[in-house]
Formats: C-alpha cells, structure tokens, sequence
C-alpha cells in the first residue's frame, strides 16, 4: 500500500516482447487499413500497449513500416523454406511452384495483399529498399537451389510477378495458366 491508502502498482519487468508484439500489430494494422491507416495509436491499439510504447520503439511511421516489413519478410522466408523443405528431392518443382503461388491467391489471400502492400511501400521509401532486397535474394536462394542460381532468379521475379499480377486480376489465372508460365521459365530459352 501507498501512503495514502491505495495499493500501488509495482513496475514488472522490462517487457522483451513488446517490440516484435509493436511489429506484428503493424502488419495487422496495414492488413485491415492499409499503409495510408498505418498510425502510432491504431498500432498500440491493435498490440495492447500504451501509445507511448509505439513511439518509444518506433519514432516514426517509416520506423514502424520498416519493421513490419522485415517482420513480414522473415515470416514469408520461414514459411517458404518450411515449405521447400518438405519438397520430396523427385518433385516436380513446376508443379508444386505453380500450387504454391495458388495458395498465395487462395487460401493465403489476406497475408499476400499484406506482404505485397509493404513490399510496394519501399518504392517510395528508399530505407525499406534493404529488408525488400533480403527478401528477393532469399526467394533467388530458394529457388535455385531446386534449379540453378539464374534460373533462382529468373523464378523468384517470376513468382514476385505473377502473385501481384493474380491477385489484382479478375478473373484469376488458371493454376494450369501458371504452370505453363513456370515450366517455361525453368526450361529456359528456346523451350
């Protein structure tokens, strides 16, 4: 108790999580207003923390952009390596390719627009540029080493390309429409 009479609330210890909980409710928040929503208070909102946690983590909105990127970023690496990883060594890349960029369409729709709106932010934004270059070399080491490193790269804007296109196309294309542009990029010239 205080003294006068109230009992007093004793800090807790330093919270070690509240910046990554600060970085996730950002992408929450771009996912449900987009960049242009993206403020100080609807994130401390959306993480449960006093506004002036935001702030004390990330001074400005290009701060917390910037970690909402690299957070959505490493996510999207872990996810595809998982999902490389559990490739059987015979399989048939192009195929399993073309499902992955479906279910970035389908059923990984609210995640891709998210990741794709934060990504495209860095065209106006040179200090994004870096988490945005991570994550292209890291789909260009991915996919060449299922191919080979040019092929790798051929592929990763192949797959950049065809996500943004699809998920602003109406109708969507085909996933036979997609293999057939994958199988034609791993065939190379001439195929």
């Amino acid at each position: 108790m205080t003294t006068n009479g109230t009992t007093g609330r004793r800090r807790g210890p330093n919270d070690p999580e509240r910046r990554i909980r600060i970085a996730r409710a950002a992408i929450q928040v771009v996912a449900e207003r987009g960049i242009d929503g993206l403020t100080h208070r609807a994130v401390a909102a959306a993480a449960g923390v006093p506004l002036g946690s935001t702030t004390y983590h990330f001074a400005t909105l290009d701060d917390l952009l910037e970690v909402a990127l690299h957070e959505a970023a490493a996510n999207n690496v872990r996810v595809l390596r998982e999902w490389e990883e559990n490739l059987p060594p015979d399989t048939d890349f192009a195929a399993a390719l073309s499902e992955l960029v479906m279910s970035y369409l389908h059923e990984q729709y609210p995640q891709t627009v998210v990741e794709y709106d934060l990504y495209v932010a860095a065209l106006r934004r040179p200090r994004l540029r870096a988490a945005t270059a991570a994550w292209d070399a890291a789909l260009t080491q991915l996919f060449g080493s299922r191919t080979d490193a040019l092929t790798g790269r051929l592929l990763a804007g192949l797959f950049c390309g065809l996500v943004l296109q699809a998920v602003l196309a109406d109708p969507r294309p085909s996933a036979a429409q997609v293999e057939a542009l994958v199988r034609r990029a791993i065939a190379g010239p001439g195929a």
